[in-house]
């Protein structure tokens, strides 16, 4: 079982690890791709100017210009506790059980717009790159879509989705059973459910907080849905392809 998370825009200061080394991540077919665009993104921060423009920067988020020069040299840390906003506030990695962060190294990937997926515990730097970011030569889209779609057909069983759509379109999932993307959604009185906006977040950090204390690696979706009825969690099929293939799965909040 796989999970995949989307980054945050906001990551924490600092770091007690060595520098980063591409070749230390998971996935290390992305070796290359992750060295030129890091490169690349070294490089457009020489330029303060361009780096406002390409990555959108408001006045207070200038900083992040010396994070991204510096971001093959920095101190790293986990990738569960370099993020930090709603989702990653929810998961709480900080307090998380010694068995659940092992659990997260070998079965939870967030998927960084400058690295690609990185395992839970994969080191990584501070830095400021989005999926639609303009870095000079990249279109990222181009530059990650089929090569992380090559890897991610090499997991076997369950890949359980949380990307937002942009980070998504950076790697699709594989068309094959227990590939899914995981749609938050709250149902009214009506029965009408409708899709969520901060606590779309909030749910899926709690969600895969959940999985993770669990520990279970799950064979198949089936044992997914059973895990979750049994703990308590509204998890169910929600959308299936032309063929007839679970596709989306809704987690009702």
């Amino acid at each position: 079982m796989l999970i995949l998370l989307p980054p945050s825009e906001t990551k924490r200061d600092g770091g007690d690890g060595r520098a980063l080394d591409t070749a230390d991540l998971r996935f290390p077919g992305l070796s290359s791709s992750r060295n030129e665009l890091l490169s690349a993104v070294v490089a457009l921060a020489a330029d303060a100017s361009a780096t406002i423009t390409a990555l959108k920067l408001g006045p207070k988020q200038h900083g992040e210009i010396a994070r991204n020069r510096a971001a093959a040299t920095s101190p790293t840390m986990p990738v569960i506790d370099r993020y930090t906003g709603v989702l990653y506030d929810a998961l709480d990695a900080a307090t998380l059980s010694s068995s659940a962060c092992r659990f997260a190294g070998d079965h939870l990937v967030v998927h960084s717009a400058l690295l690609g997926p990185v395992a839970g515990l994969d080191a990584v730097p501070a830095y400021r790159l989005s999926h639609d970011s303009r870095v000079p030569g990249f279109v990222l889209k181009r530059h990650w879509a089929k090569a992380v779609a090559r890897e991610l057909e090499q997991v076997p069983g369950v890949l359980l989705d949380l990307r937002s759509e942009g980070y998504a379109a950076l790697g699709p999932l594989p068309d094959r059973d227990g590939a899914v993307y995981l749609r938050v959604l709250t149902e009214g009185d009506d029965g009408t459910r409708r899709a969520l906006n901060h606590f779309n977040k909030q749910g899926k950090g709690r969600f895969t907080r959940a999985v993770l204390e669990a520990g279970v690696d799950h064979p198949d979706l089936e044992s997914l849905l059973s895990w979750a009825r049994d703990t308590g969690w509204r998890l169910e099929p929600h959308a299936r392809t032309a063929s007839g293939r679970l596709s989306e799965l809704a987690l009702i909040i």
